[in-house]
């Protein structure tokens, strides 16, 4: 798991620290006093995390593009992080039936340009890239999608991230796995819950919404069963992945990882919405019949690879991970400071 000490001053750029998951890890590594850096764009949503934490003011704040080669190599010149969490991304499956060139643009090139900026750097680097648990041919099973099963991708999303999952592997293999100052991995992880994500076409953003409104949410597909987790499960992989990267020298962590819930911990859509009713109640409805796009109704991940070589376990069962994330809306909607709620449940999964 985290270990505090490990990151006191170490150079830390985040790629995508605009959004969800980045303001989350942001805060937390500036928690752990790392000298934060981030590359991204504005956010994207209204509200966004990143400004109602203000984090502009707390970290080394670049605004640029992912697809910008030539500016993405010099910053990552300029900064020679310790430790680089790639995780700028178009990051929404109905975004990327919208704009299937603008999503493999950024998620696909966006991700060979940082590959080829780390030859950039001269000294020892931990490198992680975040796609997600949709990068795996989806049979539609029950079972648990390990590392080693076969990649895939239905829609732009999804293939987007498997084909970044073989530009990783190749530029490993090709330039890194050897006798490297980079050691590179990739980390698998999806259907990522927690308070201040406010993107569109996702589930607790939509309730939360639907709630403030005092309108039923319209749920698509309520009986789809996905891996929820809370947010910081994952980063915690994440960083406890960079820190053995950083300090052992071991091949088989030069790898893919998959992050994810215990397999009993799996949900359906409507177990999510009820069990969030629970801390602030709300109304919804079933909007399957309507024409929307494909979604794969059963998604599972093995994560028994994270904790035999990581020692890493997600800590949160459903209903702790549900409260965590209901009560930093609700308590933020009542007028608590959205900083000091995100780094109060920081300290308490520390010390979970």
């Amino acid at each position: 798991m985290v270990t505090d000490y490990f990151w006191k001053n170490k150079k830390v750029l985040v790629t995508g620290h605009t959004g969800f998951k980045g303001s989350w890890l942001a805060t937390w590594l500036i928690n752990l006093e790392a000298e934060v850096y981030g590359y991204a764009l504005d956010p994207y949503t209204m509200p966004s995390l990143f400004n109602q934490l203000n984090l502009s003011e707390k970290l080394h704040h670049k605004i640029a593009d992912i697809r910008n080669k030539q500016e993405l190599t010099s910053y990552i010149k300029l900064v020679q992080p310790h430790v680089i969490f790639h995780m700028a991304a178009q990051p929404l499956v109905r975004e990327s039936y919208k704009n299937p060139v603008y999503t493999w643009e950024t998620n696909v090139m966006g991700t060979v340009n940082l590959l080829e900026a780390l030859k950039e750097i001269n000294h020892n680097c931990a490198v992680i890239v975040i796609t997600t648990d949709k990068v795996y041919e989806n049979q539609n099973t029950f079972f648990g999608y390990r590392e080693t099963d076969n990649l895939g991708g239905y829609d732009p999303y999804s293939s987007s991230k498997a084909a970044t999952e073989l530009a990783v592997n190749s530029w490993r293999n090709s330039f890194f796995l050897h006798q490297s100052n980079i050691k590179l991995a990739s980390a698998r992880a999806g259907n990522v819950i927690g308070g201040g994500d406010w993107s569109d076409d996702r589930i607790v953003p939509d309730l939360i919404r639907a709630i403030k409104k005092n309108d039923d949410l319209e749920v698509r597909n309520p009986n789809s069963t996905r891996p929820w987790q809370h947010v910081l499960e994952p980063l915690s992989g994440y960083m406890t992945l960079a820190e053995a990267l950083y300090e052992k020298d071991e091949i088989e962590l030069q790898s893919a990882f998959n992050f994810g819930p215990l397999y009993n911990e799996n949900r359906t859509v409507k177990e999510v919405i009820e069990e969030s009713f629970k801390t602030w109640k709300g109304t919804w409805i079933d909007d399957t019949a309507r024409n929307h796009p494909h979604e794969m109704h059963l998604l599972n991940v093995a994560i028994d690879k994270a904790l035999n070589l990581l020692h890493w376990k997600p800590k949160w069962n459903f209903n702790e991970t549900i409260f965590h994330t209901m009560i930093w809306y609700k308590s933020q909607h009542e007028g608590k400071n959205a900083f000091d709620l995100t780094l109060e449940q920081i300290n308490l999964y520390q010390q979970s």
